[in-house]
C-alpha cells in the first residue's frame, strides 16, 4: 500500500465586508482547484465562479491546474470595479495631481 503525503496550504478570498484565509490540508501534487474545492470556500461564497474569477499563488496569477507546494497561499480574485489605467488617464485629462498611494493632492 502506497503512503500518501499531505501538506498545508491556505485559500484566501476577500470582499468589501469580509476577508477569509482558510487553512487546508491537501495531498502531494494537489492543484489550485483541488485546494479551493477542499477548503469549502465555494459553499461559503456562492458568488465565486472559478470559470471567471482569476486565481493566484502569493499574488502571482496562475491556472487552476497549477500544482501546489507546502505553505502556498491560493488567492481568489474578484473582478476589478474600475480599470486602474483608465482612472489614471481620466485624472491626467482633468489635470489632477496625485500623491503616492493614489489619493488626490490637496491644495493649500
Amino acid at each position: 500500500m502506497e503512503k500518501t503525503d499531505f501538506f498545508k496550504v491556505e485559500v484566501a478570498y476577500a470582499r468589501d465586508d469580509v476577508q477569509v484565509i482558510l487553512p487546508v490540508e491537501v495531498e502531494t501534487n494537489a492543484t489550485v482547484q483541488q485546494a479551493i474545492e477542499r477548503s469549502g470556500i465555494l459553499e461559503r461564497f456562492p458568488e465565486i465562479d472559478l470559470s471567471s474569477n482569476k486565481v493566484g499563488i502569493f499574488g502571482r496569477l496562475t491556472k487552476l491546474t497549477e500544482t501546489l507546494r507546502a505553505r502556498d497561499r491560493v488567492e481568489i480574485y474578484r473582478p476589478l470595479i474600475a480599470d486602474p489605467k483608465a482612472v489614471r488617464q481620466q485624472r491626467a485629462a482633468e489635470g489632477k495631481r496625485m500623491k503616492k498611494g493614489g489619493g488626490d493632492v490637496e491644495d493649500g
